[in-house]
């Protein structure tokens, strides 16, 4: 009977052996932590163009592409909407691609070419999308147009991007977009005065298709 007895003692320090080890273990990880994180950097260098201009900022980890083109270049042209990659106000095109500039960090972004909507165009020197937008009078408020006209602009090179090469990249020729699919496309971009017809009536124009 007494082995029995001695090998429940023997189980017991074991146990609270081991939890002590944890313990102490978790108490020099914290400490260790705490020690890193004074020496941890919470900014970075970052260099980018934006709109053919380079930039070279020194910005918090946590700062996103769009807080950096607002808060830091000044290009408030990109509007903040959701803040949550569901409304498409911050749309921008980088490196060709358009993005939520909300949902990307601007860290994620050295060496990359971002356009914003001054990039595309200025008074006076209208982008085709921005005045066809203006003649069809595809904006209300405005708010959500910036984003809007980012987006049609990357839209209409993803769908000649899609072209075979040995077919014309004129989009009607090519019968490549119809009024449905840039409904589709563009369904990330919301327009909370519902001006989606006239939008759609300035990228049909610009694509040379009829809405």
């Amino acid at each position: 009977m007494e082995n029995p007895v001695k090998l429940e003692i023997s189980r017991r320090g074991l146990f609270i052996s081991s939890a002590a080890a944890v313990a102490v273990a978790s108490a020099a990880g914290r400490v260790a932590a705490q020690s890193a994180g004074n020496e941890m950097a919470y900014t970075t260098k970052v260099s980018f163009s934006v709109n053919g201009k380079g930039q070279h900022l020194d910005v918090d980890n946590r700062t996103t592409l769009l807080d950096a083109l607002r808060e830091h270049l000044h290009l408030t042209g990109t509007k903040k909407g959701c803040d949550h990659g569901q409304c498409g106000a911050c749309t921008v095109i980088v490196d060709g691609r358009r993005i939520n500039s909300c949902l990307t960090l601007a860290v994620m972004h050295e060496g990359d070419e971002v356009t914003t909507i001054e990039g595309l165009g200025q008074p006076g020197n209208l982008h085709a999308m921005q005045a066809a937008f203006v003649k069809h009078d595809g904006f209300q408020c405005g708010y959500c147009t910036p984003g809007q006209i980012c987006s049609s602009v990357a839209v209409l090179e993803e769908i000649k991007a899609n072209i075979p090469s040995h077919v014309s990249k004129d989009l009607n020729a090519a019968a490549a977009v119809t009024p449905a699919e840039i409904r589709e496309r563009m369904s990330g971009n919301i327009c909370r005065c519902g001006a989606y017809s006239n939008i759609l009536d300035a990228i049909s124009e610009v694509a040379g298709i009829k809405a």
